[in-house]
């Protein structure tokens, strides 16, 4: 079946509708690729002209079904507007989870006034962000999740994941925690090998961003060749480097 676009993002509500769906398919993708869980965790569908695979409960896979419960926990808060960060990382240590060998940031911003104007293009600065920009732009982020995730070098046979939410602290009720999650101090991530980031992309609505960063350990990159993830001309491209500008002090460290 098709993951549907609507035909106008007029409401908050049809907004948060896309951003859920589109986090949906990005974390399904980036762990289908990455080979985390079975192919019987996933379900296949259709997103325009490109196939996607979507996460499902399997009763025969316990972690695609705490992924799950992860992710309804992650719309209680988008839908609360307290989500600011998603940490999805992946270790190699049960005991060490600190220490992590990849990550994926989702940053949520939210727009309390309205649409959300589109400062990106000089010539059309005035223009709030039409439907057909936010269909354009999931669809960018999907294809370059698909074509990293097949050139970065595999990751080691046994992984664990975890997820950390970080709020906008200045709204959110100190004693929150989505279902599934409980309260913890983010002290940042550890890498054991030299980690290089990569600003893989963003998705405006007239309500909401979300914008996708990935980290990694540097040799994994060595066969990303940056110009196939340029599309045309007009497209920004990637940022791509050891430090990250955007980087809480808190962020990621070297062991």
């Amino acid at each position: 079946s098709a993951i549907v676009f609507p035909k106008t993002i007029a409401t908050e509500q049809q907004s948060l509708m896309l951003v859920k769906r589109l986090l949906a398919v990005a974390v399904s993708c980036i762990t289908y690729l990455r080979g985390i869980f079975p192919e019987s965790a996933y379900g296949t569908r259709y997103m325009d002209d490109v196939c996607v695979k979507i996460l499902r409960e399997d009763k025969n896979c316990p972690g695609s079904t705490q992924l799950v419960k992860w992710m309804l926990g992650c719309y209680d808060a988008l839908q609360k507007k307290y989500l600011r960060q998603i940490v999805l990382a992946v270790y190699t240590h049960p005991e060490d989870p600190q220490t992590v060998t990849e990550c994926y940031h989702f940053k949520f911003k939210y727009t309390h006034n309205g649409p959300l104007l589109d400062f990106s293009s000089q010539d059309k600065a005035d223009s709030p962000i039409t439907c057909a920009d936010t269909k354009k732009a999931s669809i960018l982020l999907i294809r370059k999740i698909y074509i990293l995730m097949q050139n970065l070098s595999p990751l080691p046979n046994d992984v664990c994941l975890t997820m950390k939410l970080l709020y906008y602290d200045e709204v959110t009720p100190p004693d929150y925690q989505p279902p599934g999650f409980k309260e913890a101090v983010y002290e940042g991530l550890m890498f054991n090998e030299e980690p290089m980031y990569l600003n893989v992309g963003e998705v405006p609505t007239p309500f909401h961003v979300l914008k996708l960063k990935i980290t990694t350990e540097k040799q994994r990159m060595e066969n990303v060749d940056i110009n196939i993830l340029k599309q045309g001309k007009t497209e920004r491209p990637l940022q791509m480097g050891t430090d990250d500008p955007e980087e809480e002090s808190h962020g990621m460290n070297v062991r």
